[in-house]
């Protein structure tokens, strides 16, 4: 018997946070009244805080900015050329021992 997970899009998720904090409202009569359980709305309400228009990007994929994209492109083509020197080094040592 497996619990099929629930998603939520974005718009959702922002409009419970918006509810959440409006004067008057609990987290906990905010989240009974849309299902939803109220550590998920206080969930949601940290990731707004912390990175606002970059929160809930969906999918589970973080939202980068374009500099953060731009240095994880550049951090993998490093690490590849670090790889190929490797291998490239170890090839000459096989290639460049004196035969028996």
């Amino acid at each position: 018997m497996s619990v099929q997970r629930r998603n939520y899009d974005p718009d959702f998720k922002r409009n419970a946070v918006k509810l959440s904090e409006e004067l008057g409202r609990s987290v906990k009569e905010v989240a009974e009244n849309l299902g939803i359980a109220k550590d998920l709305l206080y969930r949601w309400r940290r990731e707004h805080r912390s990175k606002h228009k970059g929160a809930f990007p969906g999918h589970g994929k973080e939202a980068l900015t374009d500099q953060e994209k731009r240095i994880r492109e550049l951090e993998k083509k490093l690490k590849d050329a670090e790889m190929e020197r490797d291998i490239l080094k170890k090839a000459m040592a096989i290639f460049s021992r004196a035969p028996k």
